[in-house]
């Protein structure tokens, strides 16, 4: 199978969809001619023109509302926001009308809107081009939030995406954007609300979130020369949540550790936590663990950058504790 990065792979996703379907189109500022700061666009403003790749002035809140009040017509807008922070300007277009827009409607209205932008710590991109804020979407009913951390997911879940009804928040850590993994030539889309094992384990699950599948995965052939076993579960998707696989998973280990850089507090770490404890009180071993980025604004300084979100050897000694208790 080839292999494509990240950005090409959702790319190809998102050019795909736009070949098959003429009320797709793209908001954004520079993802016209430019083609995006992230190259989510390039080459499209040539084959559609500025009525499908629309540049946007510095008005979230104004092209968010007008790709809101598109959709109830029936077409399926895209808005890029590069850098996912730029989202907050919107939120009252978002959380009043896009996210209720199809209940206040008695379903009459549908909502078809991709919301789309690279999120986390990385790059000395400081605290203005550093959030993530999946875990308030989460919270808000309506929304589904697709966090893909593979080039073979992004291109998939981009392709449902586009194809729901539903808004979705779709978010790429901008440190995955050139990693490369196998993507098939022909059609195939990732549904919402289905996890994925990436490392079958018999001693820990760990339940990590976009780039932390990653640094998960780096330290598990070490953890094995020590004895451990761990069990890696990318849920892809956290609204809809794949809590069964999770479930069945601890069922398995007996231990919980999640791993997510955003804050602690009131987190997708704090929700796994709580339906596992729910759930699956009488399968755990130990308590569950959470292992998060620290608390704090993200500096610009790039050793205090690295210092605010887990990093390996972090997160293998987080393992340990967890097998040790």
């Amino acid at each position: 199978m080839r292999e494509l990065t990240f950005t090409a792979a959702a790319h190809e996703g998102l050019a795909e969809e736009m070949a098959s379907d003429p009320t797709i189109f793209v908001v954004g500022e520079g993802i016209g001619r430019r083609g995006g700061n992230f190259n989510t666009t390039t080459g499209l403003y040539d084959l559609y023109g500025p009525e499908r790749l629309r540049d946007t002035p510095i008005c979230e809140r104004g092209f968010v509302g007008l790709c809101v009040g598109a959709a109830m017509t029936g077409t399926r807008p895209v808005v890029d926001f590069m850098f996912i922070d730029f989202i907050l300007d919107a939120m009252g277009e978002l959380i009043n009308q896009a996210a209720k827009m199809q209940y206040m409607s008695s379903g009459r209205l549908k909502m078809p809107l991709v919301l789309r932008g690279c999120i986390g710590v990385g790059g000395a991109s400081a605290t203005h081009h550093s959030g993530s804020y999946a875990s308030i979407f989460v919270h808000l009913p309506g929304f589904r939030v697709v966090i893909p951390t593979t080039p073979y997911d992004a291109k998939g879940l981009l392709k449902t995406s586009i194809r729901s009804d539903d808004p979705v928040l779709f978010l790429e850590h901008k440190s995955l954007l050139n990693t490369k993994g196998p993507v098939p030539e022909g059609e195939y889309t990732v549904p919402f609300g289905q996890a994925s094992v990436c490392r079958q384990g018999t001693d820990v699950t760990v339940v990590a979130i976009a780039l932390m599948v990653k640094k998960t995965l780096e330290v598990c052939e070490q953890l094995v020369q020590e004895g451990i076993s761990v069990e890696v579960i990318d849920p892809r998707t956290v609204a809809p949540l794949d809590i069964d696989t999770i479930i069945e998973s601890v069922h398995k280990t007996g231990r919980l550790l999640i791993v997510d850089e955003t804050f602690a507090p009131c987190a997708i770490g704090a929700e796994v936590a709580a339906q596992v404890m729910d759930r699956a009180f009488d399968d755990l071993d130990a308590p569950v663990r959470r292992l998060n980025g620290v608390q704090t604004p993200v500096p610009y300084s790039a050793p205090l950058e690295a210092a605010v979100v887990p990093q390996p050897p972090a997160i293998a000694q987080a393992i340990r504790d967890v097998v040790a208790e």
